[in-house]
């Protein structure tokens, strides 16, 4: 394997998916390879969890 520059769907900013992080991907049985940068997944994940906090989950 080998480091991968994939292109954001969020942001558009261009990331690199390492051989590290793709072989993890393995390990956990995830087919697919990410679709938003570190930053755009951190942002969206924050989002949701205000979202589950408001409703008092």
């Amino acid at each position: 394997m080998e480091d991968k520059s994939i292109r954001c769907s969020d942001c558009s900013t261009t990331f690199t998916f390492t051989t590290s992080e793709q072989n993890f991907y393995a390990e956990k049985g995830f087919t697919n390879e990410p679709k938003r940068c570190p930053a755009c997944r951190r942002a969206r994940k924050q989002q949701t969890q205000g979202s589950y906090q408001s409703r008092g989950a």
